[in-house]
C-alpha cells in the first residue's frame, strides 16, 4: 500500500492526516507557496517550543503545526502566552496544551498519531 493510501488511517512517525490537502494545495498554489507555508508554521513551532515545551510536547506541536491550520496556530500560541504569564514552564506547557486540545475539539481534529 502507498503512502497516501495509508496515509488515510494510520500515521508513522510523520502525521499524514493532512497529506492530500497538502498535495492540492501544492497543485494549486505551487511549491514555493506551500514552502512559504511551512516556514510560518515552522516559526509556530519554534516559538511553541522555546516558550512552552516541558522536554515532552515536541511531537504533540509537530502533529498540532501539521493539522491545524496557521490562524488557529497562532491563536493558540497567543492565547497561551496571554493566559500564562507568571507560570513555571510546565504550568505553561498545560496552558498551551488546553488551548490546542480546545480548537481541536471544537474543529475535531486528531492531535496523536494515529497507529
Amino acid at each position: 500500500m502507498n503512502h497516501r493510501e495509508s496515509g488515510k488511517k494510520v500515521d508513522s512517525f510523520t502525521c499524514y492526516q493532512n497529506l492530500e490537502d497538502a498535495i492540492a494545495f501544492m497543485q494549486k498554489n505551487g511549491v514555493d507557496e506551500f514552502e512559504k507555508a511551512q516556514k510560518i508554521k515552522e516559526n509556530l513551532i519554534n516559538g511553541m517550543l522555546r516558550e512552552f515545551n516541558d522536554g515532552r510536547s515536541k511531537s504533540y506541536y509537530c502533529i498540532a503545526a501539521t493539522v491545524m491550520e496557521t490562524g488557529e496556530l497562532e491563536e493558540a500560541l497567543t492565547l497561551a502566552r496571554q493566559n500564562s504569564d507568571g507560570l513555571n514552564i510546565k504550568e505553561k506547557t498545560r496552558v498551551l496544551h488546553s488551548v490546542l486540545d480546545e480548537i481541536a475539539r471544537q474543529k475535531n481534529y486528531y492531535l496523536k498519531l494515529r497507529k
